[in-house]
């Protein structure tokens, strides 16, 4: 007697096609998403990291005012990548000096810009952020602050340097990539509310 043993059906997942950068600004809801290997990577900020976001992009405003260049918010996406010229990420702020750029261009940022600030929030995953700070310095961005609401806490990250974490009481600074930028770090987060009488 023999036995004939029958070869599996062939099953074939079918998957979505990568999403291309111009997919992704032409999308109705499309800043909300950042794209990496054709993916989108929906960016979710909780209340206080938004808070603080906004903080921070201020100060940075106010310094480009008066010292000239483009700060930008969360809402700006850059596609500034030469290993991955389909990546697009969306900091939480940025800027760029004005010397780099004339004028800032429809659609993605392909300028990389000097400064890029990460707020970290309930959703992100810590090594997420280290790759995304990793990403930020391999493309050329001289100056990278991740900052820690929960914690009060700012770590610093620039070309050819140390890491540096600084706590409530330290003085965040620009460096050489935004001359005479300083602030309180604690000064970048809310004050505890008064207590109930």
């Amino acid at each position: 007697m023999s036995i004939t043993l029958e070869a599996p059906p062939l099953v074939m997942e079918l998957s979505d096609p990568p999403v291309t950068p111009d997919e992704l600004l032409h999308m109705a809801d499309g800043d909300r998403y950042e794209l990496v290997d054709g993916e989108l990577v929906e960016k979710v900020m909780g209340a206080l990291s938004g808070w603080v976001g906004g903080e921070v992009f201020g100060r940075i405003r106010d310094y480009a005012q008066h010292h000239g260049g483009w700060a930008f918010t969360d809402g700006v996406s850059y596609r500034c990548y030469d290993d991955d010229p389909d990546r697009v990420r969306k900091p939480d702020a940025s800027f760029i000096r004005a010397d780099r750029m004339a004028m800032p261009p429809e659609g993605f940022i392909t300028v990389v810009p000097d400064l890029v600030v990460e707020v970290v929030s309930p959703s992100d995953v810590y090594y997420e952020v280290e790759a995304k700070v990793d990403e930020y310095l391999h493309a050329g961005v001289r100056l990278v602050w991740v900052i820690n609401p929960p914690n009060m806490t700012v770590r610093v990250f620039q070309q050819g340097a140390d890491v540096r974490q600084l706590g409530p009481a330290d003085e965040l600074t620009g460096g050489d990539v935004l001359p005479g930028f300083t602030c309180r770090v604690r000064s970048l987060f809310p004050l505890s509310p008064p207590a109930a009488q």
